[in-house]
């Protein structure tokens, strides 16, 4: 047993081999970034068809919109209407308010008034820009505001142009850190609750909110790639909802349209909700109606949204899993891939099963998603096809070649014997004979040439029969031809009967007959196993001809018995006296029955048929064959 496990490990070297190559290969295309935008893709196909959220009540936006310029006919909106809108939201008495508009120059008319404004409301963040965009440019704060009360609004694109990252805290040219919008805004209005924005002992860049890890990406972690994740990185878990928060216009506030249930003691931002303003950006990862024209303030509250709501909800942040983790779990479901590949051998049922673990692969990373976990699923799915589907076929055709070269060993085997058997010896007679005293008469000696010429002449046909077989068939003569493809009942009943009517004088002597073919479990049977069966079966029917002198009975069985596929044929001619009679008949075809055994893991018998004849039976399991194949 460990022997014939520890060939057949060697002889799969070759399969081994290309499936880790294809693993490595995948792996290779996902290092250098390859498979990136696919990953990216289904990210943000998982985001958007996650269960529907509540609208966060802690978030109120204050959209500028297009009716608002319009109405007050002026762009960029006036010192004075912006000095309005936050004097009016202060009565509202807001945890926090954040002004997502440029104000770092004069926007007349009002501009002392807000001025005035900037140093009256102390939980009011606005923003600058302390990384320089393609340009090179960068705006400053407004006036008169302390740093407490600035934050940056850089943003972070990845190279498909669409925002999953949020820049929470970074270094500008100076070499200050600097904290963004959204995390002052964040801490300020978390700190009305007595939580407050801490560092993180084990990371000089990781912070927290009390127990609350804000999950940093790392450099090559997760799907991010070569991607730049200096400073301190977020992935953004978006609000799945079409409306995740209450949106008012700057004319509804004005003219106190307003509940003020959405703003006392709520975060309140400000920020441009017009086309013509050009302030948004691309993120499929929004369940929205345009995912391409998203308004920054929107991007803005939904991060905002997520810090909050991570710290007094536990609602989960995006993590990825640690690069050796993710490796196992794609070499984890390559190895899948080849097992099914290995084992199912329909390509119906393997199309079937690909699809099925293909749907747990699916079904267990949107789950994963929804808690917070984003685990890759493309290289995971690449592997899996791969060695399941592509490695599958090259298994099946590998092992198909191995089986056609061990037959035609065992067809150059049979010939061998065939000459040994009878050309050979028949030739050996004559010589002796010719060398002789007793010189053979010119008729004995024509009769042995012509027997010498017919057994050669047989060696020939059986040469020439072998070399036209096909692997989908199985062939008598040349012009004689049995569809493998049919019901393996089907086609050893053609066989019986080709047999039969080839050798029709001696078989149609056996007054009695009694057959049964019935229907046989086939499953995980290859062709060239069932070419191989036909063999079996004809070779054993042949032998009655051949050794079961005075046959009056023939059984021929091919059913199941007991859970295993059976094939029996039973004479009652030659009568068996030893052990030593019985060896006497181990030729090629008890060779080819005996490897036909352990090949499916069954059990070939020849022995004696009391009082008389011989029984030949090959049986094997059809639930042990598919395992036994792996050995």
């Amino acid at each position: 047993m460990m022997r014939r496990i520890w060939t057949k490990v060697n002889s799969d070297n070759k399969i081994w081999r290309v499936e880790f190559t294809t693993i490595a290969f995948i792996i290779s295309l996902r290092l250098v970034g390859s498979l990136q935008f696919l990953e990216w893709t289904a990210f943000d196909t998982f985001m958007r068809l996650r269960p529907e959220e509540s609208i966060d009540e802690r978030i109120l936006i204050v959209g500028i919109n297009q009716n608002d310029i319009n109405r007050i006919k002026a762009y960029p909106i006036p010192d004075k209407d912006i000095a309005a809108l936050l004097n009016k939201l202060k009565t509202y008495q807001p945890a926090v308010i954040g002004l997502d508009i440029i104000r770092d120059l004069p926007q007349e008319p009002g501009h002392k008034e807000l001025v005035k404004t900037f140093t009256e409301i102390k939980n009011l963040i606005a923003v600058d820009k302390v990384l320089p965009d393609r340009s090179g440019s960068t705006f400053n704060p407004p006036p008169n505001l302390p740093q407490k009360q600035i934050g940056f609004t850089d943003a972070v694109i990845d190279t498909d142009g669409k925002q999953r990252r949020s820049l929470l805290a970074t270094s500008n040219l100076q070499g200050e850190w600097k904290c963004s919008f959204t995390l002052k805004l964040a801490e300020t209005y978390l700190k009305t609750k007595n939580i407050h924005l801490e560092n993180v002992d084990s990371d000089p860049y990781g912070m927290r909110f009390n127990a609350t890890k804000l999950p940093r990406l790392q450099p090559n972690l997760g799907e991010y790639i070569q991607a730049d994740t200096g400073g301190s990185q977020i992935l953004i878990n978006f609000r799945n909802r079409r409306k995740p928060f209450h949106v008012v216009s700057l004319t509804e506030i004005q003219n106190g349209k307003i509940n003020s249930d959405w703003i006392r003691g709520k975060i309140v931002l400000i920020g441009m909700t017009s086309p013509s303003a050009k302030d948004y950006v691309n993120s499929s990862a929004i369940n929205s109606e345009n995912a391409a024209l998203i308004y920054g303030v929107e991007i803005q509250a939904h991060v905002v949204s997520q810090l909050v709501s991570a710290v007094l909800d536990n609602r989960p942040m995006i993590n990825v899993l640690a690069d050796g983790w993710e490796y196992l779990w794609i070499i984890g479901w390559g190895m899948l891939g080849l097992s099914l590949g290995r084992v199912i051998l329909n390509p119906l049922k393997m199309f079937l099963y690909i699809t099925i673990a293909t749907i747990c692969l699916i079904l267990i990373c949107y789950g994963l998603i929804i808690i917070g976990w984003w685990i890759p699923i493309v290289p995971a799915f690449f592997t899996l096809v791969f060695n399941g589907v592509g490695l599958a076929a090259f298994y099946r055709y590998d092992e198909a070649l191995r089986y056609r070269i061990r037959d035609r060993q065992l067809i150059i085997d049979q010939i061998f014997d065939a000459i040994h058997s009878h050309p050979l010896q028949t030739l050996n007679i004559i010589l002796r004979e010719v060398q002789s005293d007793e010189s053979l008469s010119r008729q004995e000696f024509i009769s042995k040439l012509q027997q010498l010429n017919q057994q050669l002449r047989d060696v020939y046909d059986l040469v020439k029969r072998e070399a036209v077989s096909e692997l989908d068939s199985f062939y008598f003569q040349q012009e004689q031809r049995l569809d493998l493809s049919q019901p393996l009942d089907d086609i050893l009943f053609e066989v019986y009967n080709e047999v039969v009517e080839q050798d029709y004088a001696y078989f149609n002597n056996i007054k009695q007959k009694v057959l049964k073919f019935e229907a046989m479990d086939e499953r995980n049977l290859t062709i060239e196993q069932k070419r191989s069966l036909c063999s079996f079966l004809e070779e054993a029917l042949r032998n009655v001809k051949k050794y079961a002198i005075g046959t009056t009975r023939l059984e021929v069985i091919c059913t199941q018995e007991h859970g295993k596929n059976v094939i029996r044929v039973t004479d009652n001619g030659l009568k068996i006296e030893t052990m030593a009679d019985l060896s006497s008949h181990l030729g090629f075809g008890t060779k080819l029955a005996q490897n036909l055994g352990k090949q499916f893991g069954g059990e070939f018998k020849r022995y004696p048929n009391f009082p008389r004849g011989m029984v030949c039976q090959l049986s094997w399991s059809a639930n042990k064959l598919w395992f036994w194949r792996l050995f």
